[in-house]
């Protein structure tokens, strides 16, 4: 009777060790007592993970108790687990608080708004870019802390336009036509192309279409918007024209596409800021790169030289100890200016915490871009992207549109090409 009593001691005492602390418990609901232990998800060790550690190293200095355990997962390994998390109905094994890109966000928090913690209190949510505040709010309630920018920009060759006789003035206020008039004077007078491209990744048309403030999806962030989309046609339309003049080259995989930005392959390559450090990897090419302002679409009379690409935010999960982590990321990235200016000097991180820009690091001339202060343009350019609904099924219809690139660009017409599009779409969601 007595080896009983122990037993069953010993299993409470086990069940009670395992519900408490930061990695997750059996029981849902995020209300607690000030927990010693957080559990953080996040990918990309270089970017997203060393500024998560630059933010435990800030928060510590006032909160030296806390053991916070930043794990490094692969963002499909983060959204698998996610979904398989919360999918069964237990809070055991998810973290206290996890990076999930915008794209995604509002699929996650639509389905399953009671797993996150309600930040709307823990942070000003005017504090941050007007773009962000779209996927981290759901239902008049602020769940995610917006943190990196995609702000985009056209990041070029300054030797290779020259040769092809174009300036830096010239690459102001322009059109995708008129990048693609000087994609080929760049072909024919350095045999270089302009850009690179992965066949399988339209970004290049999400980052056309939110010039003019539009997206995949009606503004319910539910209904596709293809057929109708006149956004949609005319970057349809300038994928093409693109590829028809021959001033495209293809890649398959991350690392062909930066070995052709740093090889001398490509003269340009507009995408997310994020891309600098990749870009600064050749340091034979200090002082021949530039920024320019993206292009905009010309049959779009609201289009803008300002558009986005990726970026995420973090979020709190409501298990056991997220009053301990919803008061982490409100002192470190919901509040700390300094520590933007960490993140920008250390790491070249852009965050969207607008009380930050006017610090030092933002105003710092860049001598591997010709001395451009690129993160004064890249503040100033955040602050134009329009604001658009990624809604809950950005990936998935562009699944079906990456197959009916394809077939316009093998002759199939426009029209037949969105109306098909938008049938697929209806049938996949409806």
């Amino acid at each position: 009777m007595k080896k009983m009593w122990v037993l069953m001691l010993a299993t409470v005492l086990l069940l009670s060790a395992c519900s408490s602390g930061g990695d997750g418990g059996s029981a849902a609901g995020g209300g607690d007592e000030k927990a010693n232990e957080i559990t953080i998800w996040a990918w990309d060790k270089a970017f997203n993970v060393a500024a998560m550690e630059t933010a435990k190293e800030a928060y510590a200095k006032e909160n030296p108790d806390l053991k916070v355990n930043i794990i490094e997962y692969a963002q499909a390994d983060i959204i698998q687990k996610l979904n398989t998390g919360l999918n069964s109905g237990t809070s055991s094994g998810l973290p206290n608080i996890v990076l999930i890109e915008d794209y995604r966000a509002q699929s996650f928090l639509n389905a399953y708004p009671d797993a996150f913690k309600d930040l709307s209190s823990n942070i000003t949510a005017s504090d941050f870019a007007d773009y962000k505040l779209g996927p981290t709010a759901f239902d008049g309630k602020q769940y995610g802390v917006p943190f990196d920018s995609g702000v985009a920009g056209l990041y070029y060759r300054t030797d290779l336009l020259e040769q092809a006789g174009y300036k830096a003035a010239d690459l102001q206020d322009i059109t995708w036509d008129d990048y693609i008039e000087i994609g080929k004077a760049v072909k024919e007078k350095t045999g270089k192309e302009l850009l690179s491209l992965d066949p399988n990744d339209l970004g290049i048309i999400r980052m056309m279409i939110q010039t003019a403030g539009k997206w995949y999806s009606a503004e319910d962030g539910k209904t596709p918007d293809l057929a109708n989309n006149a956004a949609l046609k005319e970057a349809f339309t300038t994928y093409k024209a693109m590829m028809d003049a021959n001033i495209v080259k293809l890649h398959s995989d991350w690392s062909q596409f930066i070995a052709n930005m740093n090889n001398g392959s490509v003269a340009s390559v507009p995408t997310g800021n994020w891309i600098s450090p990749s870009i600064r990897q050749e340091a034979s090419q200090s002082g021949q790169w530039a920024v320019a302002p993206m292009p905009k679409m010309a049959g779009q009379p609201n289009s803008v030289h300002a558009t986005n690409l990726g970026g995420s935010s973090w979020y709190v999960m409501d298990v056991p100890g997220a009053d301990q982590a919803a008061d982490f990321v409100a002192k470190t990235f919901g509040s700390d200016k300094q520590l933007y200016q960490d993140l920008l000097n250390n790491i070249g991180a852009i965050g969207t915490y607008k009380p930050a820009v006017d610090g030092d690091a933002y105003a710092k001339a860049d001598e591997f871009f010709s001395g451009q202060k690129i993160f004064t343009d890249f503040a100033k350019w955040t602050t134009e992207i329009p604001s658009v609904n990624y809604g809950i099924n950005t990936y998935a219809i562009e699944d079906i549109l990456v197959v009916e690139m394809q077939n316009f660009l093998n002759g199939k017409a426009i029209d037949d090409v969105l109306a098909d599009a938008q049938k697929q779409a209806e049938a996949q969601f409806n």
